[in-house]
């Protein structure tokens, strides 16, 4: 069995070995990379070796950690690396430990930055040029984000939202408006691997990639649950919403909103919220849907991020990482020539 995984702007690590009774056998571990000392090669393939055929790549992970000698280094590579290569070889199927995570908390960046952002990387992710990525969002001002497929005039009360300086564009996924103002909001984005949730019908994946969400939340005193299609709430009401789209290339962008110290008020005044809309989701008042981070944790919201990204280190890995300047100005172009324009923000008059 033949299982290759070359590492985003790392090396080459090809695992070839055997089952028999089981377990891994006459396991060789190879590749472009490099190990000091070179000896420790031996030391990969021994606490490879006998492994279960089904190990899960958590315990691939454990056994490589305790069988490589403290101070060896590997360049190029890592455990994780190894970890993945060693399952394509035996063909199972891709879980989020089959891939080596980056973690990005951007700067304060326009809304529309931010909405570009998000495209640029999810196709850096489908291309190869970038691993699969979480990354946080920080706002730098008030803004309303409408769903691809919505009316703006039906959403939107354009003369309030000037009025209280509230910027409006409209982001590629589908879904509802938000409502967000600095300090205000916790925005997150997966751009993950289709891989990854490729056996699962579209409902489905929203719930599997918010499920370290939950766990999160649940961890800092929040009853959190998943509400389909796409809500995460709590007994006290929702606390943000989910939206998709896929890319070619297999790739998925999951983003997030979440409330965390939200202005009920302000919110109604800019957003044209309808009945029928609110009666759906069995409430008579916008801003008692409303449920805030804040009032249930105690916790500011950069406490409450700092949680968010140490269960999804705990759960999936991943290492800190950053935009690169080559991601960050294709983004300024892709701001400017479409996000930032009345043509893709009116095209849904």
């Amino acid at each position: 069995m033949h299982g290759e995984y070359k590492v985003v702007d790392g090396k080459l690590v090809v695992a070839d070995l055997e089952v028999r009774d089981g377990k891994l056998a006459d396991v060789q571990i190879s590749g472009d990379f490099f190990l000091e000392p070179a000896e420790a090669l031996a030391d990969i393939t021994a606490a490879l070796t006998g492994l279960p055929a089904d190990a899960s790549s958590e315990e691939i992970i454990t056994a490589l950690d305790q069988g490589i000698p403290a101070g060896t280094a590997l360049v190029g590579f890592s455990v994780e690396a190894v970890a993945i290569a060693v399952r394509r070889a035996l063909g199972v199927a891709k879980g989020w430990r089959d891939y080596e995570w980056q973690i990005i908390d951007t700067a304060p960046q326009s809304p529309a930055m931010h909405l570009a952002l998000d495209d640029v990387l999810a196709r850096a992710v489908a291309a190869g040029r970038r691993p699969p990525t979480l990354r946080i969002w920080q706002w730098d001002r008030p803004a309303i984000i409408i769903g691809n497929f919505q009316s703006l005039r039906n959403e939107v009360d354009l003369e309030a939202a000037d009025r209280l300086g509230v910027q409006i564009v409209r982001r590629v996924t589908g879904g509802g408006a938000m409502f967000v103002e600095p300090g205000s909001a916790i925005t997150y984005s997966l751009y993950a691997p289709g891989e990854l949730v490729g056996h699962m019908d579209f409902a489905a994946s929203y719930a599997f990639l918010d499920a370290w969400v939950l766990q999160a939340l649940k961890e800092v005193g929040i009853d959190a649950f998943y509400k389909p299609l796409n809500d995460i709430s709590s007994p006290k009401g929702k606390i943000g919403g989910a939206a998709q789209k896929r890319y070619s290339g297999g790739m998925v962008l999951h983003h997030v909103t979440m409330s965390y110290d939200m202005d009920a008020e302000k919110m109604m005044q800019v957003l044209r919220i309808g009945r029928e809309k609110l009666s759906d989701k069995g409430v008579t008042s916008a801003a008692k849907r409303v449920d805030p981070v804040r009032s249930q944790t105690g916790m500011s919201r950069e406490e409450v991020i700092a949680r968010l990204i140490g269960t999804f280190k705990a759960l999936h890995g991943g290492t800190d990482g950053a935009i690169s300047p080559e991601e960050m100005a294709a983004a300024e172009t892709l701001a400017a020539e479409k996000f930032e324009t009345e043509e893709w923000l009116r095209h849904v008059p």
